[in-house]
């Protein structure tokens, strides 16, 4: 304590010296001036940033219809044939090969038409088909939006997967939950504006799909691991055993005040800066982390109303942290410490599609009646998918090959239409042909509900302005309420 005590003095010694900003206004530089003025302004952030709180609320571009994302995503490809889109002249043509689907360059080109080995019912008002593994979802399809005419750049994972998450094929872009954080800041002080989560692994990728990338680090999203569930072990080194919280303010604030002063004379420079603020961040995350991550605190009613299954239990804390201000969710499927979950639809739709949805389903719905219960569901936007679909024809005996020509994604809450199907794929279930949707037109809309217009939320990194959907995407109005 007392070197930091020293050090502080120090630097304010030195900080009495004259800055380069100070001698340049003392000499008046006039139309040199004119020009460093601008291009400072140039690498501003395109939304009003508060230097000692960056994640601190901005205001939107218009008045939002959600005020929070739950993203709830399905790496590996989980088949559109099998779960939300119901197409039963598979089962009639089943074996063969129509032209429509041999017109396609699908790798496994010998294999013909496969049938769904689920059952299909329709449920609700609006009488939507939903396969018989994802019985509790089925209950709530009045309150969701079913977009059936997604496509994709890529049938590969990794590259689907960071098209869906950053809008992009390389990992050196930023996600998408870092821009909502960037446009909007978050309603906490007290943890991240995103966290990203899933139980044992991480979906492939990994970083880059809750990454900064260039913009500043206050925008990454902290990842927790949720598998063994111990609140004080959720994110590591948490705890300081050695020093009371009284003794951690005092030291965090004495550092801050030196960092503080020496990132005035350096005057620019995001690291120092997100160095500052991250140390402010893990201060208040110790006591703030445990508790929310702590699910016991909920009663027995709600915690039976989710389940048991890790990923059911990463539902409730999505509540649980949307419910404290965080901003963003994203919550990935794994089991079995596999990143590409879904995947295992290339050998065995029947077992592996079914053990998904059974780790899932009850979470899923539980989330949605817990969050209208609330009364949370009107201001949050959440939104299912993986980062494409599955073919309607066979790979080997009981599998499916990858399909980016047409998939399902859906929403519900946040401003959406309820009970809505929209969109379609071929009679198949293969190829978007009615109302095609592209990620780029899904991230314009989720943006678009978060009160963002997607061509205005840009950044300047490296002479010239980035957005999340490129020089892409489309607001797909007709699925907003």
């Amino acid at each position: 304590m007392k070197f930091l005590e020293h050090e502080l003095a120090y630097r304010q010694a030195m900080h009495a010296q004259v800055t380069r900003r100070e001698a340049l206004a003392k000499m008046g530089a006039g139309i040199g001036s004119i020009g460093l003025a601008s291009m400072f302004g140039g690498n501003a952030l395109a939304t009003d940033i508060n230097p000692a709180n960056p994640l601190a609320p901005k205001a939107p571009h218009f008045a939002p219809k959600a005020k929070r994302l739950i993203q709830l995503f399905m790496p590996g490809g989980p088949s559109q044939v099998d779960t939300f889109d119901y197409k039963p002249m598979i089962a009639k043509h089943a074996g063969k090969r129509p032209d429509s689907v041999d017109r396609k360059s699908l790798r496994n080109t010998k294999m013909g038409l496969m049938p769904s080995p689920f059952g299909f019912k329709q449920y609700g008002e609006c009488g939507k088909w939903v396969s018989d593994i994802f019985p509790e979802v089925a209950k709530c399809v009045d309150d969701i939006t079913f977009v059936h005419s997604m496509h994709t750049d890529i049938p590969e994972h990794a590259g689907g997967i960071l098209m869906t998450n950053l809008g992009a094929l390389q990992p050196n872009r930023p996600s998408l939950g870092s821009w909502l954080t960037y446009g909007l800041g978050a309603e906490t002080e007290n943890l991240p504006g995103f966290v990203a989560m899933s139980p044992r692994a991480q979906p492939r990728g990994k970083l880059a799909n809750w990454g900064n990338s260039f913009l500043p680090g206050a925008y990454a999203g902290s990842y927790v691991n949720i598998q063994n569930m111990k609140a004080d072990a959720v994110i590591r080194d948490l705890k300081n055993s050695n020093l009371s919280r009284k003794e951690q303010r005092k030291q965090a604030d004495l550092l801050a005040q030196i960092n503080k002063l020496h990132l005035e004379r350096l005057e620019q420079d995001q690291n120092l800066e997100a160095g500052i603020q991250a140390m402010e961040m893990a201060f208040r995350m110790q006591f703030s982390v445990p508790e929310v991550f702590d699910v016991s605190k909920e009663s027995a009613e709600t915690r039976k109303l989710y389940g048991e299954s890790e990923f059911a239990k990463g539902c409730l804390i999505a509540r649980r942290l949307v419910e404290e201000g965080v901003r963003v969710v994203q919550l990935s499927h794994s089991i079995d410490g596999y990143d590409i979950a879904w995947d295992t639809g290339h050998g065995d739709i029947e077992g592996g599609h079914a053990k998904l949805a059974k780790a899932c389903d009850q979470g899923i719905a539980a989330l949605l009646k817990d969050l209208e219960g609330r009364g949370l569901l009107d201001e949050t936007l959440v939104v299912w998918g993986g980062e494409f679909g599955r073919a309607p024809t066979s790979e080997g005996q009981k599998g499916r090959d990858h399909d980016h020509y047409g998939y399902t994604t859906w929403m519900a809450g946040g401003g959406v239409k309820k009970g809505f199907s929209y969109g379609a794929t071929d009679e198949f279930g293969l190829s978007a042909v009615e109302n095609r949707v592209h990620v780029h037109d899904m991230n314009a809309t989720i943006l678009h509900l978060m009160g963002l217009d997607h061509k205005k939320l840009t950044y300047r990194y490296s002479g010239r302005d980035y957005r999340l959907t490129d020089v892409h995407g489309t607001v797909v109005h007709d699925l907003i309420a």
